[in-house]
């Protein structure tokens, strides 16, 4: 397993994109983007690009 290299929350961007998203829940990216797809998970999509909010 990956280990996430944030130490707070404070640390993190506002929004994360699917690179983030794996490094900080530490599971593979391809695992975060299938994660991001899911329809219950929270994801904003701005134009052809889809980002998580940091809440």
């Amino acid at each position: 397993m990956k280990e996430s290299s944030y130490k707070s929350y404070d640390e993190l961007p506002l929004f994360l994109n699917s690179e983030l998203v794996a490094k900080v829940l530490g599971v593979a990216p391809s695992s975060a983007y299938e994660l991001m797809h899911e329809p219950d998970f929270p994801v904003l999509r701005i134009g052809n690009r889809m980002v998580v909010p940091k809440e």
